[in-house]
């Protein structure tokens, strides 16, 4: 529940000020000195994770870093188990499950401190002909940050992380048949100074990797439930701040398997938790890099209103972009302090669009995204529907100064992905905002999803039947 504090977008990784020091220069001298000894070259997939594979430094210098590299277009058209899925038109078996070229953005480089002698380098799909592949998510990310710069207009973003931290490995989940996981710590430790020493040693680690690697924290903090921790970073360019996320997932589980420690970004890891993704955002005129939200006071400036009422008309028809999986919906419930329905007010938790900060420093926080969401298409959708706000000077309905969980005269968001997918299904808008092949794409990502967990048999349902004998 942390308040990001916003300010206009700053330079990315690897680069000056004034964009003088290119990525590949500093990877140069970065291997010349011996500092790196391999580069890791990744992408992030639908589930929101990063995949690639890690390369000798003069094979990635003398060829990857001009040419780029080719792995098989099945990463962006399978399931979390990476089992290839059915109906993709980017990759299928009907055409052989063949390559598709990647090319190294070379403005993200980093040295990840949680692996030595190691840089990290993230890279965007492209077609036969050089074309960003549109359904890749930070590709996405991308054109709606071209279409709000047609605008003249900026955008700032700041993320707030929940996740839930427990004893054990991955291994030792599994032989628990991933039940009655042991959470790091038991109960409420919001906003707690006195942390158990597992915690603290679990969280210096990982405040020592971010910070070094130059990922600037905001803020650190136990949250409301057992193992509950959130992470937030400052303000900044969209896109860096959806990398600064995948790098923090990384480094979450990278450092949680040297303490036996297993973070899960999951919105609901257990019954009655909740963990989102909150997005804080700011858009500013690129000009005069005004905010466009700035005021004082109750009374918004039209921009601000026109932004509120796109994000409550779209972001119900794109729900499966910023909860994406079975278990998203299981946090949009009452009593996990995530939001049922679609409102909005003035520094009121309840909602989904919450009004934050006065002057030049008010914003918005959408509160509506899931842990498990990928940040590329969770910012993509937010972006989409503040300009479709602003393209259409919509205006929202009346702000909710109450309780919003109890309003009932305010639209429910989706109760299950299923229903979250047939709304996207028969709007006309998702595909207005993106493509018509982006909207297909996810869409099936959703079906697939539902599918995979309409046959599976829990323990709940083990225990109702017992419960009858």
């Amino acid at each position: 529940m942390t308040k990001a504090t916003p300010h206009p977008p700053a330079p990315g990784p690897g680069t000056a000020p004034d964009g003088s020091v290119s990525g590949l220069d500093r990877l140069s001298a970065l291997v010349q000195d011996g500092a790196v000894t391999s580069v890791m070259l990744a992408t992030a997939n639908m589930q929101g994770g990063l995949k690639g594979k890690t390369y000798g430094t003069a094979h990635f210098l003398n060829e990857v870093a001009a040419h780029g590299t080719s792995w098989c277009g099945y990463l962006l058209a399978t399931d979390a188990d990476m089992r290839p899925l059915d109906g993709f038109g980017v990759a299928s078996w009907d055409t052989g499950y063949g390559d598709m070229r990647f090319v190294p953005d070379l403005a993200t480089l980093r040295t990840p401190a949680w692996m030595p002698g190691t840089a990290l380098v993230l890279a965007d799909p492209v077609t036969d002909d050089q074309q960003p592949v549109a359904v890749a998510p930070r590709n996405i990310l991308k054109r709606q940050l071209e279409q709000l710069d047609r605008r003249g207009i900026t955008a700032s973003t700041g993320l707030e992380a929940e996740f839930v931290l427990y004893h054990g490995t991955r291994k030792s989940a599994a032989r628990a048949g991933y039940q009655n996981l042991t959470p790091l710590f038991e109960g409420s430790r919001d906003y707690g100074l006195h942390q158990p020493a597992a915690l603290r040693e679990y969280l210096a680690a990982l405040r020592a990797a971010l910070t070094g690697t130059d990922l600037t924290l905001e803020a650190i903090k136990s949250e409301g439930a057992s193992g509950q921790v959130e992470i937030t970073f400052p303000h900044g360019e969209p896109l860096r701040a959806a990398d600064q996320h995948m790098l923090l997932r990384h480094a979450a589980v990278e450092i949680g398997a040297a303490h036996r420690v297993l973070p899960l970004f999951m919105a609901a890891p257990d019954t009655g938790v909740g963990s989102g993704l909150h997005v804080h955002l700011s858009l500013y005129d690129s000009e005069e890099q005004q905010p466009l939200f700035g005021s004082d006071g109750t009374d918004l400036p039209e921009a601000a209103l026109h932004v509120i009422g796109g994000l409550l008309a779209a972001m119900p028809v794109l729900a499966p972009l910023w909860a994406p999986t079975v278990n998203s919906y299981k946090r949009l419930t009452p009593g996990t302090c995530a939001p049922v329905n679609f409102g909005w007010g003035f520094d009121n938790r309840t909602c989904a669009i919450r009004v934050v900060g006065a002057g030049a420093r008010r914003h918005l926080e959408i509160r509506l995204p899931s842990a498990d969401a990928d940040p590329y298409r969770t910012l993509a959708a937010i972006l989409a529907a503040a300009r479709h706000g602003l393209d259409n000077k919509l205006l929202p309905p009346p702000r909710v100064d109450g309780n919003a969980v109890t309003d009932t005269g305010l639209p429910p968001v989706p109760r299950s992905l299923d229903e979250a997918l047939q709304l996207m299904r028969i709007s006309e808008l998702p595909a207005q905002l993106f493509t018509e092949e982006v909207v297909e794409h996810y869409a099936l990502a959703a079906h697939h999803e539902v599918e995979a967990h309409r046959v599976v048999v829990s323990p709940e349902e083990r225990r109702r039947e017992i419960a009858l004998l």
